[in-house]
C-alpha cells in the first residue's frame, strides 16, 4: 500500500475504532419512498449464482486486474440474490446516511484485504468480508451484551470451541488473523450442514439448533425451507441479518446508485506478520515498529495486557514499520519487558503495600491489572507488577499465562459491607447466568 493511502487507513482506525457497532435501529424503520429504481438496482447489482463450491482453485493477486479490495469483493460475490423489503429497507438506509458505511469502509480497511484473500484461498463467496460490517461494524473492540468480541463476534463457549485463546493476557476472539480464521472455518461447517449460503449465515447468527428446528417445522408442515420461507418463525434480528448483508452487498456492488463513496483500498497487504520470542511491552513495541499505542493496538487488539507474553506470539505491523522494528530491535539496549507476575497468598495484602513492595504507585496497580476502585485482590489471584532486579531477566511461564486468574472482593472496612457486596455480586452473577442461559440467538 502506498504510504499516503495506508496513512489515511491508519488515521480512520485511529478515529474511529471507538465508535459503537452499526444500531439494530433500521430493523424498525420505515418503509419510506425512494426513487422507484432502488429496489430493481438491489436485484442487478450483484451476480446471482448457485453455491460456490468450498474448494474452488484460489486465485493469485497478480490475476485481478482491479487495482483496490472493493474490485476483487465484487468479482467474487457467488451468495444468490435476496430480494424483500427488508432488503430494500436496509439499503435505503445507507442511502439516507451515506457516511455511515463510508467510516465503517474506512474503519476495515486495514483488515480487508486478508479476509478477502482467505476467503479465495477457501473459494468461499468474498461478500463474506462485509459481514463483519453488520457484525461489529469492523471494530475488533466490539464487545455485545452477551460478551461477544471481536470483527466476527465470538462469544467464549464458541471461541473456545475454534481454538481461539482466552486468558488473563490476550483475548483471541479480537485477534484479526485467529478470528477470521475461525469465523470463515465456522461458515463453511454451517456451509456444509445446509448446503446453502443464506441458511448458514442465519445459522451463524441464531444457531445451527435452531434453523434445523426451524426447517423440520416446515417440512413437516410441506412448505419450503428457503430462508424466505423460514423468516417468520425467526427472531427479528436474523430475520433482518441476511438481508442486512444482502444490502451492504448492494452497495458495494454499485456505491455511486446510493450516493456513496467508498475509501479506496489498496489491492496489496496492509500488514505482515512477525515473531516475537520474549516477553514485550505494548509501548516498546510500538517504539520499536515507530507507531502510535492506538496505532499498534488497532492490528493487534487481542492483548489485554501491557505485556505481550508468550515465545511463540505474532503481532501485525505495517511493512514499513515491521522494517523499521526488526532494525530497531536489533540496536535496542534496554530491556523489552518491565512486567512480571505476582500470586496473591493472602487477602490481607492492600494494593497500597504491593505498590511499595515493587516499588511503584497503587494507581499503576490497578491500572495494569483493571482492578476497580473500593476493590481489593482475592487470595489466589495473579497480577501483573513491575520487575524487580532478580526478575528482571525471566520471563512469564507458559502455565501462568494459561491459568492465571485474577478476582477481586469489596476492601474490607467492615465483615458487613464486605458480606453484602458478596451478596450482590452473587445476586448479579445469578441473573447474568439465568439471562444467558435463556438466550439462544447470539450464541458466538
Amino acid at each position: 500500500m502506498h504510504h499516503t493511502t495506508r496513512t489515511t487507513a491508519a488515521l480512520a482506525v485511529l478515529a474511529l475504532l471507538g465508535t459503537a457497532p452499526l444500531s439494530h435501529a433500521m430493523d424498525t424503520a420505515p418503509l419510506t419512498a425512494v426513487q422507484a429504481t432502488i429496489q430493481t438496482q438491489t436485484l442487478q447489482t450483484t451476480r446471482s449464482a448457485a453455491q460456490a463450491p468450498l474448494k474452488a482453485d484460489p486465485l493469485k493477486v497478480d490475476e485481478y486486474r482491479e487495482t483496490d479490495v472493493w474490485g476483487r469483493i465484487r468479482s467474487g460475490y457467488a451468495i444468490p440474490d435476496l430480494n424483500n423489503a427488508l432488503v430494500t429497507r436496509h439499503a435505503q438506509a445507507y442511502a439516507n446516511h451515506p457516511g455511515n458505511l463510508a467510516r465503517i469502509s474506512g474503519r476495515a480497511s486495514p483488515y480487508l484485504y486478508h479476509v478477502v484473500s482467505e476467503l479465495e484461498k477457501r473459494g468461499m463467496p468474498t461478500e463474506l468480508a462485509l459481514l463483519p460490517v453488520i457484525e461489529s461494524a469492523f471494530n475488533p473492540q466490539a464487545m455485545s451484551s452477551a460478551n461477544a468480541a471481536g470483527l466476527w463476534q465470538f462469544v467464549p463457549g464458541t471461541g473456545k470451541d475454534f481454538d481461539l485463546k482466552q486468558n488473563m493476557f490476550k483475548d483471541e476472539r479480537r485477534g484479526v488473523l485467529a478470528s477470521t480464521d475461525a469465523a470463515l472455518t465456522y461458515l463453511q461447517r454451517l456451509y456444509t450442514m445446509f448446503g446453502d449460503w443464506q441458511l448458514a449465515l442465519a445459522a451463524y447468527n441464531w444457531g445451527e439448533g435452531n434453523v434445523q428446528r426451524a426447517i423440520k417445522k416446515n417440512q413437516e408442515l410441506g412448505k419450503p425451507t428457503d430462508f424466505d420461507s423460514l423468516a417468520d418463525l425467526m427472531p427479528a434480528e436474523t430475520r433482518n441479518y441476511v438481508p442486512k448483508l444482502q444490502a451492504v452487498k448492494n452497495v458495494v456492488a454499485n456505491p455511486s446508485q446510493f450516493g456513496i463513496t467508498l475509501p479506496a483500498i489498496d489491492n496489496q497487504p496492509y500488514f505482515t506478520t512477525i515473531d516475537k520470542t520474549s516477553d514485550m511491552d505494548l509501548t516498546v513495541a510500538a517504539q520499536l515498529a515507530e507507531m502510535s499505542l492506538d496505532e499498534f493496538k488497532a492490528l493487534n487488539p487481542q492483548f489485554k495486557k501491557p505485556v505481550i507474553t508468550g515465545s511463540e506470539t505474532k503481532i501485525l505491523l505495517p511493512k514499513e514499520n515491521a522494517e523499521k522494528f526488526h532494525l530497531n530491535l536489533a540496536s535496542w539496549g534496554h530491556a523489552l519487558s518491565s512486567w512480571t507476575t505476582h500470586k496473591i497468598t493472602s487477602a490481607r495484602v492492600s494494593i497500597a503495600s504491593l505498590a511499595s513492595k515493587f516499588g511503584t504507585t497503587p494507581e499503576i496497580i490497578r491500572q495494569a491489572n483493571n482492578i476497580p476502585a473500593k476493590t481489593q485482590l482475592k487470595a489466589g489471584s495473579t497480577i501483573l507488577v513491575p520487575k524487580t532486579s532478580a526478575s528482571s531477566h525471566s520471563d512469564i511461564a507458559e502455565n501462568i499465562i494459561e491459568n492465571a486468574v485474577v478476582a477481586f472482593e469489596a476492601e474490607r472496612s467492615s465483615a458487613k459491607r464486605s458480606s453484602r457486596f458478596k451478596a450482590k455480586a452473587d445476586a448479579g452473577k445469578s441473573k447474568r447466568i439465568a439471562r444467558n442461559t435463556s438466550s439462544q440467538r447470539k450464541h458466538r
